[in-house]
């Protein structure tokens, strides 16, 4: 029950930085981030509870966070048109932080993964300077 509840905070606090990205017609939106955020918090869980002891599971976050990066950076290639500007660098942010939102969530720092995700959902919803 417990890792249930782990798997489905992270889901639901993805959905809630996913949603505003949506609404900002980011290309990586609802889905993509519940995904990260659930897919974090399972390669967390199962790198605690499923090795029996026998694995660092700190290994497991360093892995997601350099697989988080790849992502990151395909958004932010995606984004970019031959000699134009770099775009996508904010998009390309939330997801790394909703990995994090994951890992948080995926080892019980629940209140951590709340703030956090709220704290990004704030910052997302900053305009963006004009100039």
């Amino acid at each position: 029950m417990e890792i249930t509840l782990r798997l489905l905070l992270a889901a639901a606090l993805g959905a809630a930085v996913g949603y505003q990205r949506e609404r900002a017609g980011k290309p990586a939106g609802l889905r993509t981030h519940i995904l990260i955020a659930l897919g974090s918090a399972l390669f967390t869980v199962v790198s605690l509870f499923g090795f029996d002891g026998q694995v660092d599971p700190s290994r497991v976050a360093a892995g997601v966070v350099t697989g988080i990066g790849f992502l990151g950076a395909g958004v932010i290639f995606r984004g970019m048109r031959a000699g134009g500007p770099v775009v996508g660098l904010t998009t390309a942010a939330s997801i790394w932080v909703t990995a994090a939102i994951g890992l948080a969530a995926g080892v019980g720092m629940y209140l951590v993964a709340t703030i956090i995700a709220a704290l990004t959902v704030l910052i997302l919803m900053i305009p963006k300077a004009r100039g």
